[in-house]
């Protein structure tokens, strides 16, 4: 057999395929994508079947930065594209899926991404052979028997096997895939919906309106998105059959679990709902009048009104027929059961070079944060593209290195433009690398915090004198399906009470060394990192803007000083001047700035304003000019520069001191 040789292979042009194939392309990695359908994004050409999007698209932020602007568009995926931004595509704020896969058709052309479609791959298996990046090949092979062999397997199938259950009875069900989107098919119906996720309540909203009554049946409550803040459990567009039940209507939910049902069809054709031991129990040769329906027990029982038809809404998992025991893609414990195992960094546990993209690497942040969704997976997809540059092309993850006094600067800008922290909560991190005796650092951005311990193996960066995480949270105890968000007391507004805060905020963690893999494996159960040396939460903002000089910047620049034992206040010239006569060492501000001929010299109009805002102290002498008081307002504030400039005044004349409240 010939084999086509690749370095990378990518299984599925959805959008984490597509996401993965744009950045091998930009750095000229050799790689081919698989799709099985003839357009990319297939899925979304019959998902959701009722053609509505939940994903926001939200056009207008009232602000310029596009960093800042993707918090609050998550359909569309990173390039250098300005073109590539989903806003183009739709003005809808939940938009229609056929402009989804109209805009990954044109990130598919306009890209020149190197897709194969019509390509089903049927088996993967492996070869080993030292050459190998990882001690073995990938072989893929599609429906026409071709044969692919590749070094590193990108996995973005993504989920798309329905999930079925099987029970007595369970033929007479329809599943989601093949309903009927059209209401009139429904007029007057009694309908039975199996499952309780968006795609339940979705179709349940499309027949609301024509049918006699629905019911829902599934294995756990409903979970409301406002209240769990996860965005893939229940959102507010699909809940209309919600706010009828709470009013007692006829519409009922019910919980159960599903393999306990049974359907037992009349001779008219209507569906009974019983329970399967009651089936089990019976005389098999009497004929379906002789079974036993709950309701002739328990008079109230939910469901005893016969159904005219059932319908299955419960949702997809990953379809692992095509691997080769060999690779062991082992399906993950209890609610994760419908994902592939995978390790914190993506790639699979049990076979190197095999990585996970997209919603089906989702088990690493199931129903806590954005991973299984574009808005997410966008950015885990880049940050394995970086763990990969460094491990196969020694690339190094990207990263700057500023002067300290630049620290509470990089991270207040981060933590309110960066799209990647703010997605990917709890999961993604900027990590601040110090340099030795905290005059520098370096700062690399969305690393996956799950491995944390192998920075230095991963990135290809050293950690030898501490660290700081920044990572973005919600409070501890706020999250949850039975939790009541809207409690009137939930927002925290004062600095020393951050710790309490209970919406998104961010949290910066620091550790005198990098933490070791059994530190991360032994911490809290609800922590995201191993206990710190310090921590300094950064007090929750309505409008998450955390810009505010005393609720946020000066307690997060008193705990950086903390932690590094300096100072990191900004000085005018004339006070690095005294402090170059008064004090033993210089604040790092005057170290890298005025000492090296870079001071900021005070002018009046300058020192008036920082005076008047309570930032400085006015230790101006008498002005020798003669003009009167030093605070005198006369003639415009050119000419108080330009007599700043005329007159040689002594440097001791205006000592200003930065005044710190």
């Amino acid at each position: 057999a010939t084999f086509l040789y690749h370095d990378y292979c990518v299984i599925g042009a959805g959008p984490s395929g597509l996401q993965a194939a744009y950045f091998l392309q930009r750095a000229g990695r050799d790689y081919v994508v698989f799709e099985r359908s003839h357009t990319p994004g297939s899925f979304f050409a019959l998902y959701p079947r009722h053609r509505k999007l939940i994903s926001i698209n939200k056009r207008y932020t009232g602000k310029p930065n596009s960093e800042f602007n993707l918090r609050h568009d998550w359909n569309s995926l990173l390039s250098h594209d300005r073109q590539l931004l989903f806003r183009r595509y739709s003005r809808d704020f939940f938009p229609d899926a056929d402009a989804m896969v109209r805009y990954l058709e044109d990130f598919a052309s306009l890209l020149k991404l190197r897709v194969q479609y019509n390509t089903a791959i049927v088996h993967v298996t492996l070869e080993k052979d030292e050459q190998a990046w990882h001690g073995h090949y990938f072989l893929l092979t599609d429906q026409d028997r071709q044969n692919y062999k590749c070094s590193a397997l990108l996995v973005a199938t993504g989920m798309w096997v329905p999930n079925v259950v099987n029970f007595p009875g369970s033929e007479y069900v329809e599943g989601y895939e093949t309903v009927s989107v059209n209401p009139e098919d429904f007029a007057g119906q009694t309908v039975l919906i199996l499952g309780r996720g968006n795609s339940a309540f979705e179709t349940a909203e499309n027949i609301l309106g024509v049918t006699n009554f629905i019911h829902m049946v599934s294995r756990s409550r409903v979970r409301l998105s406002w209240a769990t803040h996860y965005v893939g459990d229940l959102r507010a567009i699909n809940n209309g059959l919600l706010d009828t039940y709470q009013l007692k209507s006829l519409d009922g939910l019910l919980e159960g679990d599903l393999e306990d049902l049974a359907i037992v069809k009349d001779k008219k054709g209507k569906l009974h709902i019983t329970l399967r031991f009651y089936l089990e129990n019976r005389n098999t040769s009497a004929g379906i009048d002789s079974i036993t329906l709950p309701q002739d027990e328990l008079d109230n029982f939910a469901t005893r009104a016969p159904y005219d038809r059932v319908i299955r809404c419960l949702g997809w998992k990953f379809d692992f027929s095509v691997y080769n025991r060999s690779l062991q893609m082992m399906p993950g414990k209890g609610n994760k059961k419908k994902y592939p195992q995978i390790k914190p960094s993506y790639e699979s546990r049990s076979t190197q070079g095999l990585f996970v993209l997209g919603t089906a690497s989702h088990s690493i942040d199931f129903r806590k944060s954005a991973g299984g969704f574009i808005h997410g997976f966008r950015y885990t997809t880049r940050a394995v593209h970086r763990l990969l540059e460094n491990r196969h092309h020694g690339v190094p993850w990207p990263s700057t290195v500023y002067p300290v006094t630049q620290l509470t600067n990089s991270v207040i800008k981060r933590v309110n433009e960066a799209s990647g922290l703010y997605q990917m909560f709890s999961v993604l991190a900027d990590i601040i690398l110090l340099r030795e005796n905290a005059t520098a650092f370096e700062y690399l951005e969305e690393y996956p915090v799950g491995i944390l311990a192998e920075l230095e193996m991963q990135t290809g960066r050293k950690a030898p004198n501490g660290l700081f995480v920044v990572i973005m949270e919600y409070g501890r105890n706020f999250s949850g399906a039975d939790k009541d968000v809207f409690y009137y007391n939930r927002a925290v507004g004062e600095a020393q009470h951050a710790w309490q805060s209970n919406f998104l905020h961010p949290v910066i963690y620091y550790y005198k060394r990098l933490p070791t893999e059994r530190e991360m494996r032994l911490r809290p159960p609800d922590w995201p990192l191993p206990r710190p040396d310090a921590i300094h939460h950064i007090v929750e903002d309505f409008l998450t803007d955390w810009t505010a000089p005393n609720a946020h910047i000066l307690p997060l620049r008193r705990f950086l000083e903390n932690c590094l034992s300096t100072d990191l206040r900004s000085f005018f010239a004339e006070s690095c001047f005294l402090f170059a006569f008064t004090r033993q060492k210089l604040p790092p501000f005057c170290q890298q700035g005025y000492v090296r001929m870079q001071g900021l010299l005070g002018s009046e109009g300058l020192r008036r304003h920082a005076v008047e805002a309570g930032l400085l102290e006015d230790y101006a002498l008498t002005d020798i000019s003669g003009d009167g008081p030093p605070d005198s307002h006369e003639g415009s504030q050119d000419q108080l520069l330009l007599r700043d400039h005329a007159m040689p005044v002594h440097p001791l004349q205006h000592l200003v001191n930065a005044k710190d409240e």
